[in-house]
């Protein structure tokens, strides 16, 4: 499913007009649809709906919502803002019907309005669409806050046509006179700034409404919705006569001594989803620990100092890096020098740090320097905070690989803020993308997946109950996972990232979304997966 911007989505709706769909068809798609949405979930005849109009399209949406909305029995009261009703075909519509209207110009004190929200059974935000460009103040301000005002005093359900007034449909930025609506109606494709925070908290549920308008008017857009559709196209088949080795064999590189539970988390994950093979290879001191709770997993016992892996490690590494499809190297590494110095000699960066001092080398130092013929690879956690200590570490960075960074790991890759990335997540991690060359997930509510070539799928979940230590580890196992079983880096990271997502939604439902733990994730992938299936 594609997401839009403001600009794209004006293109779209210029060529369906050229086409043959008129804008007028649109409308009356667009205001059947929503009408039908609210059906769904309540009986509406009967009910007093109070119907908010503004000027444009989204007012001209309402109308038509307000109309099918009485035609089904349903006490429709309209609240006009700005909007021209002399030639307006859909307002004369709900005038032949006799549905009752109110003019904010005559209602300079909103007693009205107060009234009519005193009686309303759910309210229609259909004031402004995509085009807010500006501060809400005057009468408009005015009406947003006696409708929150009567909202406090009276809990009404409401109802967001296209998007809740005042959210930037581009940034996810909300004026203060915006109100967080329980459901939105968008038309024809999903807005980006329903999925960029704050704006994402206020949509409530989010329903996408057909209104006619062809899928290939937007074939050339590169930024989509992960959906379960989507997904369950690009998950590997399983067939009925496969080995283990047909399912991939996966290598995770993690844990300390104060971050066992890193690896274990990863580890796990990674059988979850179906890998036909996992091995973990580790500090040797660690092995007693993680032994006992990985039954299903291998181990390759490595050299450390402490319980932190060290240079020491590589020979014993590279002699087994050819047996595997995939690579995963971070979670709880640590950051203790040897291990970032280990971490750096593993990708090819410390030679890449050195070589203009090759000529003074010996034979010996240049054969320990030469960059090791690595797998498929995912970068997460502590691989990626020893990555952000090489200079232009991208430039040596063996592909293809997947780089899982949260906001404070992508901070420190580039040289930024937390703040930064947040205020501009899609064109941070786009940009990331194309500079670095590998795809990278950046982690967080609507997580995001993007690929070198600019393309951008969000992930549609934003779950409070997987704010929690290691369900980064969870999903770093997940992704290497598909990458083992076969799946192109981009597949498998959209992969990994909405099924961790769905996980994350079932665990929401059987433990709550206070006090849900990483672990919880764990046997609820292969459900999520079933699910899809």
């Amino acid at each position: 499913m594609k997401v839009v911007t403001s600009s794209q989505m004006r293109q779209i709706d210029e060529k369906a007009n050229a086409g043959g769909l008129s804008t007028a068809t649109m409308m009356e798609n667009a205001g059947r649809a929503v009408a039908e949405e609210i059906g769904r979930r309540i009986e509406t005849k009967g009910q007093e709906i109070l119907v908010l109009v503004g000027p444009g399209n989204n007012g001209g949406d309402g109308l038509v919502a307000a109309r099918h909305l009485h035609d089904s029995g349903a006490k429709v009261n309209l609240y006009l803002w700005k909007r021209k009703i002399t030639g307006d075909e859909n307002f004369a519509l709900t005038q032949k019907r006799g549905i009752p209207f109110l003019r904010a110009r005559d209602d300079p004190d909103f007693t009205g309005l107060r009234h009519l929200l005193s009686k309303a059974q759910l309210i229609i935000d259909a004031l402004l669409g995509t085009g807010v460009s500006r501060p809400i103040t005057g009468t408009l301000k005015g009406l947003l806050d006696t409708v929150r005002e009567g909202l406090k005093e009276k809990p009404t359900f409401l109802v967001a046509l296209d998007l809740p007034t005042g959210l930037d449909c581009d940034t996810g930025a909300v004026d203060p006179a915006t109100i967080p609506a329980h459901l939105t109606v968008t038309l024809a494709f999903p807005k980006r700034g329903l999925f960029l925070f704050p704006g994402a908290a206020y949509v409530g549920e989010l329903v996408v409404a057909d209104i006619g308008i062809p899928e290939p008017l937007a074939q050339e857009i590169k930024t989509h919705l992960a959906t379960a559709e989507m997904v369950a196209q690009i998950l590997p088949p399983r067939p009925l006569n496969a080995h283990k080795g047909t399912f991939g064999k996966a290598l995770v590189v993690a844990g300390s001594v104060n971050y066992t539970g890193a690896a274990y988390l990863a580890s796990a994950a990674a059988t979850r989803v179906g890998t036909g093979l996992v091995t973990l290879a580790l500090a040797e001191s660690l092995h007693p620990i993680l032994a006992s709770k990985l039954l299903e997993v291998t181990f390759l016992l490595l050299p450390h100092d402490l319980g932190a892996l060290v240079p020491d490690a590589l020979p014993l590494l590279a002699e087994s890096l050819p047996d595997y499809d995939a690579l995963l190297l971070g979670p709880g590494l640590g950051k203790e020098d040897q291990t970032v110095d280990f971490v750096h000699r593993l990708l090819g960066l410390h030679a890449a740090g050195v070589r203009r001092h090759i000529g003074f080398m010996t034979g010996e130092e240049r054969e320990e320097l030469a960059p090791l013929e690595l797998p498929p690879l995912v970068v997460d956690a502590d691989g990626l905070n020893a990555l952000a200590q090489a200079p232009k570490w991208w430039k040596s960075l063996p592909g293809p690989a997947i780089l899982t960074p949260h906001p404070g790991e992508m901070a420190r890759l580039l040289d930024s803020s937390v703040k930064e990335i947040e205020e501009d997540r899609v064109g941070t991690v786009v940009r990331a993308a194309q500079k670095w060359g590998q795809v990278v997930v950046l982690k967080g509510a609507h997580s995001l997946v993007a690929a070198p070539d600019g393309r951008l799928t969000i992930s549609p979940f934003a779950n409070p109950g997987l704010a929690t230590a290691g369900t980064g580890d969870v999903l770093a196992g997940a992704i290497v996972g598909f990458l083992a079983q076969g799946l192109l880096p981009y597949q498998a990271a959209i992969a990994g990232v909405f099924l961790h997502g769905l996980a994350g939604e079932m665990a929401r439902q059987e433990v709550g979304e206070t006090g849900m733990v990483a672990g919880d994730l764990l046997p609820l992938l292969p459900q999520a997966i079933r699910s899809l299936k």
